[in-house]
């Protein structure tokens, strides 16, 4: 049976500026392409109420991308270049990560998804690299989303590294926040060559890996791409074998 992955959801208003759940297909594509089937997790009061009951039929967690992590989360006042933030968001993700890391419940997070896993454990953010980074690269490309703009050097001996098969690789980039302080019981798994850390995995789970890049946008044209939803989705299938033959 195939594994059930949560795909975790941003708020958006329709017509008549009704509240509503949305997700972009190419996280659900890259899912079903790797083997899993996508649930999606719904923003709303009835969710973030008992957050953990989410977890409870699912075999896995992505947190997908999104907008800026309050910086109220790890102690610290809105900065000048802070961008739009969600409470009802941001409260139901980082209730679900901590539920998800106490089951062991393999978690891949993307760019927002990222900083909500390093915010969990612990981490600090840039909220702004533009006003707080030294950063030299464009991390905000104009080019196709598809299209890997810079370069990011894997750690060996990391998971990442294991999974990609690589040393290095070209990633997209879509963001303006980071990953500053690296939380506890996470290590840094890629970065980019302005320093600035693009990927980073639990030192104590059995799958919780984050990427600062949009690998969703890129699994088509990249196989290594598609090797990380494929480990993810191998990771939540283990885990279901491993709880039904207790």
């Amino acid at each position: 049976m195939k594994p059930w992955i949560g795909v975790t959801a941003s708020m958006q208003t329709g017509n008549g500026d009704l509240p509503g759940t949305w997700v972009a297909t190419e996280y659900t594509d890259a899912i079903l392409a790797a083997g899993g089937v996508p649930a999606i997790v719904p923003l709303g009061e009835a969710a973030s109420q008992n957050p953990g009951q989410w977890l409870e039929r699912l075999d896995g967690l992505m947190l997908t991308g999104g907008v800026d992590v309050d910086p109220a989360y790890f102690g610290e006042d809105p900065a000048r270049g802070l961008g739009e933030v969600c409470p009802e968001r941001d409260a139901l993700e980082l209730a679900l990560v901590e539920a998800a890391l106490l089951r062991d419940l393999p978690v891949l997070a993307i760019c927002r998804g990222m900083q909500v896993l390093n915010v969990a454990a612990g981490g600090t953010l840039y909220q702004d690299l533009a006003t707080q980074g030294k950063n030299a690269l464009q991390h905000r490309q104009r080019a196709p989303r598809w299209h890997g703009s810079h370069r990011v050097e894997i750690v060996p001996g990391t998971r990442l590294a294991e999974i990609l098969g690589r040393s290095e690789a070209r990633v997209n980039s879509f963001h303006h926040q980071a990953v500053r302080d690296v939380a506890p019981g996470m290590r840094v798994a890629a970065k980019s060559s302005d320093g600035l850390v693009e990927a980073m995995e639990s030192r104590r789970h059995r799958f919780a890996v984050a990427v600062q890049w949009h690998p969703e946008h890129m699994w088509r044209k990249d196989p290594a791409q598609m090797r990380l939803f494929e480990a993810f989705v191998q990771a939540a299938a283990d885990g279901r074998e491993s709880e039904a033959g207790e």
